[in-house]
């Protein structure tokens, strides 16, 4: 564990001038034994075996071969490296390793989540060598006897070394296992200025003032300030050279997840001996759990202010590389920031993501739930040195996440109770000290400012149920329930759900998977599933199209399997559309839901929004809509009408127009109504249909008096100007009914240098496809109002070139609409 912080050090990464070679396991037990010629395979650090042997042409990540029973050396030399006391710091290593310096052991590694500093006293004619030893025998050592076994993962052994699950759960990833040193390795010359135990916390009090605590250890006798947004303080340190400083800063400016405010930052300065150091940026918010008027909830109030969480759950930006790069996160975050999103939540099955994950976070607005790496196993906690190593790994990571506002939640563990609990256990044996007590006083002391929970899920009758505490929601999903589950259940929060086999844009498959799809061997190796079950999440998606359109999807399939695809990209959107709504409207029980996941780890039709290329699935545009901060949402009230839920999630008063029509045919309005309306700040207030109407009309068809009047009801919120702020809507026949085929007008203009695509329909157009080869439209897949102008901005995939040319298409018409 890293404790010191060397301010003004020389500090240098490693990266360049590594070569590995691949052994069978024990074949040399150290450096002098290996023939160094046979190391010739470069590779990169940070980077992993995988990655260095993919980029020799030695390893095929679509048909991984296993790593994890063999011995690899990495080999760099320190020669020219200038001579006299240094530190070599190791920020992870997967995951059983050895380290030599000339030869020599200096230190050992059993943990992939641990970081180590090695002081060594340098010649200029070093040799540094790193051994990642076979995980194999060390799985199949045996250990205190579990008292259940989880099916998901690929070895039971797993539960007794600290490593990702990552690459070792079958159905759900690609079997690429994490070895090599994937975090980096710096060679640190430290400078004058060396601190230790650094701990910082922030507040925001109701006054609005923000609080900032600071402890550290300094050599006595230093000067010492400490400045924060301009306000600067002296500090003393004790004779032992521990300080302890607190700073009050009324009136700062507080950091928000996007979705209701600014994510505002601070910068944090030490000033050792007038010599300014900086300790990054700092964001002053409070965090509150919400248990709700009957105390069975779990939510958060941010700032004071309650706040639905909306997201998805996190898997890697890259598992081949386990990459821990600003570079290699941006793409991701910012496409989940795009599409209004405000919590992304780390897995138990993952892996930590460094600080610059976090770093980027805290400006994009986004807030994190963390799960420590404790996931589905009887983890032997009992054993006094696993215990002592699981700790110091929360410790470790907490001390590393100070100041960063962007973590919210900290979870002891993911499914580690869901896994006793369902298979009928007791629930001493499963519901724990070490996560009730152990990690939660970790939590408190080096993060007290996050909230904690023992576990997710948690909180119910069994911790899975969806009535009280944090949920893993499949009710819509993998358990086929309609949709009106989502408010049967009375979901709290869903840490996780929606999870089904999203199909790419097609550009993606014609790429990446360029095979028939559904039936052929490699298209359904990259479809999700749960271990030894007799159906996948292909299966879940097929089941809400012929729910939800009312066609059969083996045939369509055969028949046309174009027209499949299309109708399996519009499903899952709506699904997920419609149960946000749900979730989102005034007297929901829901106070955040998490997507299941956010990015796939191979191209194909897996859980991810965003594929494994980083392009947005169709998915992804639902959400962004289901997601706005301002919206409009319809719900069918059977007898009691339709409706209308106007959500303000923003700190500003929105005046509007609301828009209310009843189409028949897709086209003729039955009935219309307008009406001015003003959203509150962080409000969501809701209003009968028939308050817009201004009488009585059966929106919902629920009274059935004759033939029906209309096929869909549209809802626009409009703002002073004119802009379209949001859109919804309803379909009392079912969507089938609603399929016409539309006429497109559409003009193509650049506006301030972007390209502006603007398109009208003359009926109903659902689920329009913009098709463009060199540009991503900024949204797609969505519905159209007929008679109403929609412009959607065309983002260049890589450096503008030629004027845009695509196509329109609509799931209700055959034909596609070019554009030019």
């Amino acid at each position: 564990m890293t404790t010191r912080i060397y301010l003004g050090a020389d500090i240098r990464p490693l990266e360049h001038g590594w070569t590995l070679l691949v052994t069978e396991p024990g074949r040399h037990q150290t450096p002098s034994d290996v023939h160094r010629p046979a190391a010739r395979i470069p590779a990169s650090v940070p980077g992993t075996v995988a990655g260095a042997l993919t980029d020799a042409g030695l390893f095929d990540p679509a048909a991984p071969s296993p790593l994890h029973d063999k011995d690899i050396w990495y080999f760099r030399s320190l020669e020219g490296e200038a001579s006299g006391p240094a530190v070599l710091r190791f920020e992870g290593l997967a995951t059983l390793a050895e380290i030599y310096i000339n030869g020599n052991l200096m230190l050992t590694s059993d943990s992939m989540f641990e970081s180590h500093d090695l002081s060594v006293d340098l010649t200029g004619d070093d040799d540094l060598a790193i051994c990642f030893r076979a995980l194999q025998p060390r799985l199949d050592a045996k250990g205190p006897r579990a008292r259940w076994r989880p099916q998901m993962m690929d070895h039971q052994g797993l539960r007794l070394v600290r490593t990702s699950l990552l690459g070792r759960m079958p159905g759900w990833c690609p079997s690429i296992h994490p070895t090599g040193p994937y975090r980096p390795i710096l060679l640190i010359r430290p400078g004058r200025d060396t601190i230790g135990e650094l701990h910082i916390q922030t507040d925001f009090d109701e006054a609005g003032t923000g609080l900032l605590s600071v402890r550290l250890q300094a050599e006595p006798g230093r000067s010492v300030v400490l400045r924060c947004a301009g306000v600067a303080a002296e500090l003393e340190a004790g004779s032992d050279g521990a300080i302890n400083a607190s700073m009050r800063l009324p009136g700062i400016e507080p950091w928000w997840p996007r979705t209701h405010g600014n994510p505002t930052l601070h910068e944090l300065d030490l000033i050792l001996d007038g010599q300014v150091h900086p300790l990054g940026l700092v964001g002053f918010r409070r965090i509150d759990i919400d248990r709700g008027d009957d105390g069975k909830s779990f939510g958060l109030r941010v700032n004071g202010t309650p706040v639905f969480c909306r997201g998805a759950v996190w898997t890697n930006a890259d598992i081949l590389r386990l990459p821990g790069s600003a570079e290699a996160y941006a793409p991701w975050l910012m496409k989940a920031a795009e599409a209004n999103m405000n919590m992304i939540r780390i897995g138990g099955t993952m892996t930590y993501e460094s600080r610059e994950f976090f770093s980027l976070c805290d400006q994009l607005g986004l807030l994190i739930w963390q799960d420590l790496m404790f996931a589905n196993y009887d983890y032997p906690f009992a054993d006094a040195d696993f215990a002592a190593q699981a700790q110091s790994e929360a410790e470790t990571l907490l001390a590393q996440l100070q100041g960063h506002p962007s973590l919210a939640v900290i979870s002891g563990g993911s499914e580690v109770f869901q896994q006793g609990a369902m298979l009928g256990l007791p629930q001493k044996s499963w519901n724990g000290d070490f996560f009730n007590s152990t990690l939660a006083e970790i939590a408190k002391t080096g993060r007290p400012d996050c909230a904690y929970v023992p576990n997710s899920p948690f909180g119910g009758a069994m911790p899975f149920a969806p009535n009280a505490g944090v949920t893993h929601y499949y009710g819509v999903g993998a358990y086929q329930q309609p949709l009106e589950d989502a408010r049967r259940a009375e979901v709290r929060f869903a840490a996780e759900c929606l999870a089904f086999a999203h199909v790419p844009q097609q550009a993606t498959l014609d790429q990446h998977l360029p095979v028939p799809p559904v039936h052929d061997p490699r298209w359904k190796a990259r479809v999700p599933r749960d271990r030894s079950a007799s159906w996948d999440f292909e299966d879940i998606r097929d089941h809400y199209l012929q729910d939800l359109y009312g066609v059969d999807p083996a045939r369509l399939r055969r028949e046309d399997p174009a027209r499949y695809l299309d109708f399996s990209r519009a499903v899952t959107a709506e699904v997920i559309s419609e149960t946000y709504g749900e979730w989102r409207r005034e007297g929901s029980t829901c106070k955040g839901a998490l997507v299941w996941t956010l990015q796939d780890l191979e191209a194909g039709p897996g859980w991810g929004v965003i594929d494994a290329t980083g392009e947005p699935k169709p998915v992804w545009y639902g959400l962004k809509r289901a997601f706005r901060p301002v919206q409009v949402i319809l719900t069918n009230e059977g007898t009691n009408g339709l409706a209308i839920h106007l959500v303000n999630d923003t700190q500003a008063t929105v005046e509007a127009t609301l828009d209310l029509a009843c189409l028949r045919n897709g086209r003729q309005p039955s009935a219309r109504g307008r009406a001015a309306v003003t959203l509150k700040p962080h409000s969501v207030e809701t209003l009968p249909a028939t308050d817009v109407f201004g009488a009585f009309f059966d929106t919902t068809y629920a009274f059935r008096f004759g033939p029906p009047s209309h096929d869909v009801t549209v809802a626009s919120l409009l703002s002073t100007d004119g802009t379209m702020l949001s859109e919804a809507f309803h379909f009392p026949l079912g969507r089938r009914e609603a399929l016409h085929r539309p006429q497109f007008e559409h003009r193509l203009e650049q506006r301030e240098g972007v390209w502006c695509l603007d398109i009208r329909s003359d009926t109903l157009a659902q689920s329009i496809h913009v098709d463009c080869e060199d540009y991503r439209s900024d949204d797609d897949w969505f519905h159209l109002a007929p008679g109403v102008w929609k412009t959607v901005r065309l983002i260049a995939r890589g450096t503008p070139g030629a004027a845009p040319r695509g196509s329109l298409r609509s799931l209700g018409g055959h034909n596609s609409y070019g554009f030019s």
